[in-house]
């Protein structure tokens, strides 16, 4: 291998220490590091909210995807452009609610019973976000250094992001998703051109590959892409780590703007990575790759483009991977540091302890998510499972506490209950006992998300409304008397 692609490698890991040292000065108390002090401008909200939601969901399982089916792929990345539409209306609202994480919002609008489910569905959901980043990062190292056993991998992406997250925290992450954003859009650009020309062009990539890569749903049926689009759309849509960028913003017309420029991104971004793995897939129909196509990406990036371009290519799918699990990472611990530990454990905890706890919880979530790597064999079901426990558990109680005066707490805890327990207890023998085989077999978001749903409109309607204080942080028109 061409030590061109380690020196690259090397240059993006020193380049993104230096960002996250160099935001270490701002960080002063618990809101600098775990808001960025509510000073993000709309520039930087644009390509930390990109970084956070294109990372090895996209890369790998999305990539995965489309070689195996062809664009019909997409059907995953639409549910978060389905769900960045509505998030246009939710952000300046967010901005306006300006705490520090989702189950801030679950106790101000509901109770301290819906905050503590909050912290542990969005434990279970995204250590499992994070663990599939690892197992990304792993695999690329070891394409680069194939000496280098994958698992040794995952162990060194593990210490990359415990240590770049914990440094500044919001912080870092923003500023350095900034320099990933603009590094991974040019690359990825560049490289489906590349490849495209490099295969023959349009006409031979259509004559290589079965027609149904080119039809809307492929070889899948409609049960199958919503499958797709659902949890995609649901997470985008209660996306914690989102919450947190707009929490962050300067301005709620920073969020509001801010939310235009993700659109136009991931749209992009999202088609790109789509249209390079299909493009790669008649490229390396067969081979190592056609055994692990979650890989398609960074194998073109290797073997299928002049190294100057594949360096930087596998290098910005490197620090796109890195920049998600830092997100991840970090949002999760921020939830128990803010959510458990200042709220019950020392609630007058100076800045300086508090932060201590927060960097020490970065490396503790860490380790969890290495744990869950190690044990993980599939990137597109882990993703799955990841999406399915944060949609179907916290993104319909989040939307009602911005869009349904009548949502009450009874309500919100009965939904985050049954969401979280049908989505980890639906492939259990218990479940195939309880209920039919035409049932079991469909993915769990649809039986959990029915009942959370139910459960939130039913036990709302049948137990008292929710007080005038709760609603007012949400609704400003009630704070004028209205």
């Amino acid at each position: 291998m061409s030590p061109l692609y380690a020196m690259v490698l090397g240059a993006i890991v020193i380049a993104l220490l230096s960002v996250s040292l160099g935001r270490l000065h701002t960080i002063k108390t618990r809101a600098d590091y775990l808001v960025a002090g509510r000073t993000l401008p709309a520039f930087v909200l644009v390509f930390t909210l990109l970084s956070s939601w294109i990372g090895s969901g996209s890369l790998l399982a999305g990539a995965e995807n489309a070689y195996r089916h062809g664009f019909a792929a997409l059907w995953q990345a639409a549910g978060g452009w389905a769900g960045l539409v509505l998030i246009y209306f939710i952000a300046p609202r967010a901005r306006h609610f300006a705490q520090f994480t989702i189950p801030d919002l679950l106790e101000t609008r509901y109770n301290q019973t819906a905050r503590i489910l909050g912290v542990i569905a969005i434990l279970f959901a995204y250590t499992a976000i994070t663990s599939y980043q690892i197992i990304g990062g792993g695999d690329i190292l070891h394409l680069i250094f194939p000496t280098l056993n994958a698992t040794v991998g995952k162990y060194i992406i593990t210490a990359f992001v415990v240590v770049f997250t914990a440094i500044a925290g919001m912080a870092s992450v923003a500023y350095m998703d900034v320099v990933i954003g603009l590094l991974a859009t040019f690359t990825l650009i560049v490289a489906m051109f590349v490849v495209l020309h490099t295969v023959g062009g349009w006409a031979v990539v259509t004559h290589r590959l079965p027609a149904t890569h080119f039809e809307v749903f492929g070889d899948f049926t409609w049960a199958d892409a919503m499958e797709l689009f659902i949890p995609t759309m649901l997470l985008m849509l209660g996306n914690q780590s989102m919450y947190q960028k707009f929490f962050s913003a300067k301005s709620e017309r920073d969020a509001r703007v801010a939310v235009v420029g993700w659109v136009i991104g991931t749209v992009i971004l999202e088609t790109v990575i789509v249209a390079l793995a299909v493009f790669g897939s008649a490229m390396f129909p067969h081979g190592e790759v056609e055994r692990r196509p979650r890989e398609i990406i960074a194998y073109v990036g290797l073997h299928g483009v002049p190294p100057l371009l594949g360096s930087l290519l596998v290098g910005a799918v490197f620090a796109k991977i890195i920049s998600t699990a830092n997100n991840y990472l970090f949002s999760p611990a921020t939830n128990l540091v803010n959510d458990v530990f200042v709220r019950y454990v020392a609630p007058n905890a100076s800045n300086r302890f508090a932060l201590i706890v927060s960097r020490l919880m970065v490396a503790v979530l860490g380790l969890w998510a290495l744990y869950e790597a190690m044990h993980t064999q599939s990137v597109l079901k882990q993703a799955l499972y990841a999406y399915t426990v944060y949609s179907a558990a916290l993104t319909p109680v989040i939307l009602a506490a911005f869009y349904w005066k009548r949502a009450n707490a009874a309500g919100a805890v009965a939904a985050i209950a049954a969401g979280t327990i049908v989505t980890v207890g639906w492939e259990t023998p218990l479940a195939h006992r309880l209920f039919p085989p035409t049932w079991t077999q469909l993915d769990a978001i649809f039986p959990a998300l029915a009942a959370a749903l139910l459960c939130l409109v039913i036990v709302s309607a049948v137990t008292r409304p929710p007080r005038r204080e709760q609603l007012t942080p949400f609704f400003p028109e009630l704070s004028a008397g209205d």
